[in-house]
């Protein structure tokens, strides 16, 4: 159902539909209040000129439609037999027309058409006000040039170039919850302003773009209540930072309505596989969009209940994020979010897996892509006398098959699941280089796709060492315990060589007297080399190995 346009009232606070100044029945209150929103710009507008083939150019007017513009032709100094003409060229045209034409007789004529257009001042042969009053439509813009004789010569030529705005709100208010709220400003010709601006209540600078045929464009995706309030349209004039007319629209919205999405949009199902902790493409449709709604529903789920997993709407720049949000991200380019062109990044887990439906909103028009994800992950888990290696997936009404293969295709692995999701299989240790390698999780869905997973089961770290040099840490070991033994047996002999020196000079002449002497202490030891545990040829040894 087509929506009405509803055009707005430059510099009033009530929006059309509800304010008293409708269509072209205006008041004389309507009148006044507006008349100071008609601005004369004054200075010379290049592009315009160019485009339109005059270089003559006085004045350009930017005024709202259907509202009471003024274009001034004044000159108090010419009295007697004097004549006016308005005449007017339309744009992209070549051919000028006559308006009306006013004596000093009060003789009137001309060929336009609408009741609105009049010279301002009947009495102009006494003011000398020849300005021209109109209420002026899109239709109306392009240039006008008053002609003022006198006794048929011409004394006095002034040329305006009128650009009429236009200022469109839809749905029409009161707006429905939920609605897209599409505040729309388009100025003709669009080359006669530099730019034009949207505000919202607040005083918030809202998000807008210029489209080539509608204008520029300011949204609000699923509007609600606190979104009402008085939106103004800023026009700025070429060359120039000064705002040159504004514009006001009051929005309110329908507590008691919700808009209703009929107009929806399926693409496809994708059915696709993921490995865990790598990155995947959730694709949205493909439509350049305002708002974007990502819901997911886990996998294998029994209870059909699809939650928001992540939201974006790029009019505000707002994003609502879960749990979920942490492993997802709007896709960069060729995608680009700010500009409504969507699809996510899915860095999953095991618990990532399920359907997902991305929603894009366009207007009032829902496109939508569904994907059904398994994610496939592989791990290890180590035994006294076993490695074994789990191959868990989900999602798995979409799974074919799920297997363990080896490169050396003539080993036989031997698998086995204990509960759906997983399947695993079994390497005895210590491992060998016939049984280390590379292993593949291969996962198969019903339409054919196929996603693996490698792991890598390495020899184990004894086996390493066994064919590596010989390690000193055993010798090292054994030296550092021997070393305190030394130095309390070197203490026990220097104790018993005093106790002993009466009877023999040195300990080494007379060993059978050391042997036979009764002990002096509870600590004897030999020093005498005692085979291969002896602390000498461990010194040895050692020496050797640091040689």
């Amino acid at each position: 159902m087509p929506v009405r346009d509803t055009s707005v009232t430059a510099g009033s606070r009530r929006s059309l539909g509800v304010s008293g100044c409708r269509g072209f029945l205006l008041s004389p209150k309507c009148v006044m209040e507006s008349a100071f929103l008609t601005f004369i710009l004054a200075s010379s507008l290049t592009v315009c000129s160019c485009q339109i083939g005059i270089t003559d150019l006085n004045d350009v007017v930017v005024a709202a439609e259907n509202m009471p513009t003024t274009l001034g032709c004044t000159d108090t100094t010419v009295k007697g037999d004097i004549s006016i003409n308005w005449m007017v060229k339309s744009l992209g045209t070549d051919e000028w027309k006559l308006l009306l034409t006013a004596t000093e007789r009060d003789n009137f004529s001309g060929a336009s058409s609408k009741a609105s257009m009049r010279l301002l001042d009947r009495n102009f042969k006494d003011s000398g006000v020849f300005s021209l009053f109109l209420v002026p439509t899109v239709e109306d813009s392009g240039l006008y040039t008053c002609f003022i004789k006198q006794r048929g010569k011409k004394l006095k030529e002034r040329m305006y170039l009128l650009a009429i705005l236009r200022v469109t709100i839809f749905p029409a208010p009161p707006i429905p919850h939920h609605s897209t709220l599409r505040l729309i400003a388009k100025v003709t010709p669009d080359d006669a302003v530099t730019k034009i601006t949207w505000i919202a209540p607040g005083r918030k600078l809202m998000k807008s773009e210029k489209k080539p045929i509608s204008g520029v464009v300011a949204k609000l995706p699923q509007i609600r209540t606190r979104d009402r309030g008085t939106y103004v349209c800023s026009v700025y004039y070429q060359k120039n930072t000064s705002r040159a007319l504004s514009a006001q629209v009051e929005v309110t919205v329908d507590a008691d309505k919700v808009a209703e999405f009929t107009n929806v949009s399926h693409g496809a199902m994708i059915f696709a596989g993921a490995q865990a902790q790598k990155p995947y493409l959730l694709k949205c449709p493909d439509v350049t969009g305002d708002l974007v709604v990502l819901h997911r529903l886990p996998a294998d789920a029994k209870k059909k209940d699809m939650k928001v997993a992540y939201e974006y709407d790029r009019w505000r720049d707002s994003t609502l994020r879960t749990e979920q949000s942490k492993r997802l991200r709007l896709a960069g380019a060729p995608f680009d979010g700010k500009a409504g062109i969507f699809s996510f990044l899915l860095t999953p887990e095991l618990r990532d897996g399920g359907l997902y439906a991305c929603e894009v909103s366009l207007n009032d028009n829902i496109f939508s892509q569904w994907t059904t994800l398994s994610v496939l992950k592989v791990k290890t888990r180590y035994y006294t006398s076993k490695v074994e290696l789990l191959c868990l997936y989900s999602e798995l009404s979409q799974v074919q098959r799920v297997k363990w293969t080896h490169p050396n295709e003539s080993r036989r692995l031997e698998m086995s699941s204990s509960h759906p999701g997983s399947i695993s299989t079994v390497l005895p240790l210590p491992i060998t280089p016939d049984t280390a390698g590379n292993y593949t999780c291969t996962l198969q869905l019903k339409n054919g796709q196929v996603i693996q997973a490698v792991q890598t089961v390495s020899l184990s770290l004894k086996e390493s060492v066994s064919v590596t040099t010989p390690s000193l840490l055993p010798s090292l070991s054994a030296l550092l315990l021997l070393v305190p033994l030394v130095a309390a047996a070197v203490g026990v002999l220097l104790w018993r060589q005093k106790h002993i020196s009466d009877r023999a000079e040195n300990v080494y002449e007379n060993p059978a007297d050391i042997r036979q002497a009764p002990p002096q202490s509870s600590v004897y030891m030999d020093l005498k080399p005692r085979g291969e545990d002896d602390v000498y040829k461990e010194l040895e040894r050692y020496e050797q190995c640091q040689g």
